[in-house]
């Protein structure tokens, strides 16, 4: 198992994938949904999510098992991030994990933001204009919203941590055309106005490298 303070690196999709758990609020008082949600660190993309009505590792770890079969994703030697919750080490989703050859990692001890991926994804959802201004009526529904959400966020939100492509454009290999067909056209448009530019054009090299936890400067202190 690998260990809480481990710090994992992605160059590539498919190498290091970040999951969590959010409540989704219902019409009965006191009562909510829970949409699990797994994304690759590396291209932002949503890879597998389910709403369930309870917590449970028994979910998670079947989730995980299919996101890889429906990705068609060799998962041994693949990572997958998490905080400290009672689903991410619960016996069935360890055991799960190790059958497939998957990689737990955990947010470290006392450090609250150490799962930035995967709570950056749960802000946009819950704070896009979409998202609805009353509770969800039941699990149909919730799931009908968050399907439409999940494509949109993969296929049209051009993601700004990611160079303004989409997960998908990311995940495919389709950033490097998008990205150095705007350098071209930022170097048209430098060459024909050279006056109103003071220095480089905006940089469109891909983004390199994900870290889903770094390390912190040694001055630092967990919130």
């Amino acid at each position: 198992m690998a260990r809480a303070s481990t710090v994992h690196q992605a160059t590539a999709p498919n190498q290091v994938w970040s999951w969590d758990i959010t409540w989704l609020p219902t019409t009965v008082r006191g009562s909510y949904l829970y949409l699990y949600l797994i994304m690759d660190v590396w291209s932002r993309r949503i890879v597998g999510w389910r709403i369930a009505e309870r917590e449970s590792a028994d979910v998670a770890a079947a989730l995980i098992t299919q996101s890889c079969s429906e990705g068609n994703v060799d998962p041994r030697g693949l990572v997958l991030h998490s905080d400290n919750g009672r689903p991410m080490r619960g016996s069935t989703m360890i055991s799960t994990l190790q059958w497939l050859g998957v990689i737990p990692s955990f947010s470290r001890p006392h450090v609250s933001d150490d799962n930035p991926y995967s709570e950056a994804l749960f802000r946009t959802l819950k704070h896009t204009p979409a998202y609805p201004r009353l509770p969800f009526a039941d699990l149909t529904s919730a799931t009908r919203w968050v399907a439409r959400f999940v494509e949109w966020y993969n296929g049209a939100h051009r993601h700004s941590a990611i160079r303004y492509v989409t997960p998908d454009q990311r995940h495919h290999g389709r950033e490097g055309a998008v990205l150095a067909s705007r350098h071209e056209l930022y170097q048209r448009a430098r060459r024909a106005s050279p006056e109103r530019w003071s220095g480089s054009t905006r940089n469109w090299l891909p983004v390199g490298l994900a870290v889903p936890n770094p390390e912190r400067a040694p001055h630092q202190t967990a919130a």
